[in-house]
């Protein structure tokens, strides 16, 4: 393991690196009390990451050699700013290296993105519980967006709404 007092870069993930995002993935859900609902596997982060049409992309924050945190986004739309945007799926920093403001960077890195790609809007979502996240998120200048309200569909639920197009 190398030195927490490395110099850290953000660099952008590649084909070589799915098995170490799968395992900041369990990582990251593991801190988030979910590592249960962990069902992707490197074929899945490859084909999404790599594949012949990608649907997302990932940053890694390496100190020396070691991967010590990543950020894996994709592209939305707004039909009111009639401009594509950014939402961060998962943002990590592995515990060692927290306090020393990678996870600063990483958001930094995705807001370049976000300039550079034209977007409008740069999202995410952040559990409720998570006060030392919400706290960075707020020293950055996010504000949340309480009038919003997340709803999600899946499982038995998702396959049911989606029976109803087959119906005449």
């Amino acid at each position: 393991m190398d030195e927490p007092d490395a110099p850290v870069r953000i660099v952008a993930a590649t084909a070589a690196d799915v098995a170490l995002i799968l395992g900041l993935i369990r990582d990251l859900a593991e801190y988030e009390r979910m590592a249960d609902q962990v069902e992707a596997t490197e074929a899945d982060i490859e084909r999404a990451l790599f594949g012949e049409r990608p649907c997302a992309e990932a940053v890694i924050a390496r100190a020396g050699d070691e991967a010590v945190g990543f950020a894996l986004f994709f592209h939305t739309f707004s039909t009111f700013l009639g401009r594509r945007g950014l939402y961060l799926e998962d943002l990590y920093v592995r515990p060692a290296f927290r306090g020393r403001g990678i996870g600063r960077r990483l958001l930094a890195q995705l807001a370049a993105l976000a300039v550079e790609r034209g977007c409008g809007r740069f999202e995410w979502s952040v559990l409720d519980w998570n006060a030392p996240a919400i706290a960075a998120y707020r020293r950055a200048g996010a504000v949340p967006m309480d009038e919003w309200t997340v709803y999600r569909l899946t499982g038995d639920a998702l396959r049911a709404l989606a029976a109803e197009a087959r119906v005449g």
